[in-house]
């Protein structure tokens, strides 16, 4: 934390409290990382299949790509962005306004996020009743989106994690991990990880081999 923003959080807070130490990934973290993983393991899921779609002339059961496609919709909106918004991302706007542009740019980047979901499903309709000449679309669609994502979790884990391990207070982290490691949504007080954790599983199961448990078509 710069002088400037010492100054400025002991104007508005009282005196600053120490960073936490150093050292230890903090459970929050380690969370988010894991969110990340299943999130990117989906996305890339869909990216595959849609690939084989097009140049294997696979044709999976579009439940599949459906499933995936409310897990992606889903997920990062009602459980996992609004948990980093509010545990993590706001107390690092309260102690310094360095990362504020590039919040700003991941805030914008999950309402991009939507639209492209939305995109997504539309695109998948088309190829499911208009047959091989929507397929092109699709996949266009699910290239994107996979490519857009992963730049933005990227762009999450290598620059503002970093800030997250500078700026957050030890209570502050305790704060987040235990919200992160309830099963509940932070906003409505519902049970939410639970439905998205068997809903992953059910994706898994389903996906054709080799890129999931279900049988290889």
């Amino acid at each position: 934390m710069t002088m400037t923003d010492t100054t400025a959080h002991i104007d508005q807070h009282g005196p600053a409290a120490a960073p936490a130490p150093t050292g230890k990934q903090p459970l929050a973290l380690r969370i988010v990382r894991e969110e990340h993983e299943r999130l990117a393991a989906v996305v890339h899921g869909m990216r595959h299949l849609a690939r084989a779609m097009e140049e294997q002339g696979l044709r999976p059961d579009l439940k599949v790509l459906r499933a995936m496609l409310l897990y992606i919709s889903e997920y990062p909106e009602r459980l996992h962005h609004p948990k980093e918004d509010r545990f993590l991302f706001g107390p690092l706007r309260e102690h310094t306004h360095l990362h504020d542009a590039m919040l700003v740019e991941l805030e914008v980047q999950h309402a991009q996020g939507e639209a492209m979901v939305r995109r997504l499903a539309h695109a998948l309709a088309r190829h499911e009743f208009g047959g091989p000449a929507e397929l092109a679309y699709f996949v266009q669609q699910v290239k994107r989106y996979a490519d857009f994502y992963s730049r933005h979790m990227r762009l999450e884990e290598e620059v503002i994690f970093p800030a997250l391990r500078e700026h957050l207070t030890e209570r502050e982290w305790l704060e987040a991990g235990e919200v992160f490691a309830s099963n509940r949504d932070p906003l409505a007080g519902i049970d939410l990880k639970q439905d998205f954790e068997r809903l992953y599983t059910i994706i898994v199961t389903i996906t054709p081999a080799p890129w999931g448990l279900g049988p290889a078509l």
